[in-house]
């Protein structure tokens, strides 16, 4: 009689094989559907199809271009071992102070296309619906808040939070405002400019003060490109609103 360990043990060549067949199929498949999902985003954001393939690419290929804004200079204080010896104390480490350097950037798929085309979005919202800027006001402020409040700086990495969160807000929040039918059409552009704003404004911007604690060569706001959280939140945000 087999054994089930034995019985498993056979199998796992098969399973190992379904799994990395898997594997490769999502891998091939997910740069499409995410295409096909910024595609539909964009569309719902009033751009023509031309302009809107150039966003894509923009976004895409900006990934790799960063712009430096300025070089923030700090002390950081390292143990040197195995020090020198002192009576009572026996062998004390030396603390030696180094100057590190953190470049400020800004991303160009990351952040300066996604803010221009949120620039667009506030003029359709201006002309289709000059009412429903409070909507984009007050959904904007209250993704500024929730990033700004779950944003956390971590050491060696930057400015993180939950990537969902922001899209989460600015559509839940632009739903509940603009309920009325006769708001379709900047639905999708006021998430858009909110999902945009949390992650700069909230997560980025006014957390750069929190930047003289965590020690990166380069911080690029936007600097992740295609999948960084403004884009991610501003293009989910306008998909599924």
């Amino acid at each position: 009689m087999v054994s089930r360990r034995s019985l498993l043990a056979q199998r796992f060549p098969l399973i190992g094989i379904v799994v990395a067949v898997i594997v490769a199929v999502t891998m091939c498949v997910w740069p499409f559907a995410l295409i096909k999902a910024m595609h539909t985003a964009l569309d719902k954001l009033h751009l023509h199809w031309v302009i809107g393939y150039g966003v894509m690419i923009g976004i895409v290929s900006g990934g790799f271009v960063n712009f430096p804004l300025y070089r923030l200079e700090r002390e950081v204080e390292q143990v040197e071992a195995p020090g020198r010896w002192r009576r009572w104390l026996g062998r004390v480490p030396l603390v030696r102070r180094t100057k590190t350097e953190t470049i400020i950037a800004v991303n160009l798929g990351g952040c300066v296309i996604p803010l221009a085309l949120a620039c667009f979005e506030l003029l359709v919202v201006a002309l289709n619906a000059p009412r429903a800027l409070w909507a984009v006001a007050i959904a904007s402020l209250a993704n500024i808040a929730v990033c700004y409040r779950t944003a956390r700086p971590i050491q060696g990495l930057g400015i993180a939070m939950p990537a969902v969160l922001p899209p989460a807000v600015s559509v839940g929040v632009t739903w509940l405002l603009l309920m009325n039918s006769d708001y379709d059409l900047v639905r999708a552009p006021t998430a858009f400019i909110a999902g945009v704003a949390g992650p700069l404004i909230g997560a980025d911007l006014l957390h750069l003060r929190d930047i003289s604690r965590i020690s990166v060569g380069v911080l690029s706001i936007g600097g992740a490109g295609t999948f960084d959280g403004i884009v991610l939140s501003g293009m989910l945000a306008a998909l599924v609103a």
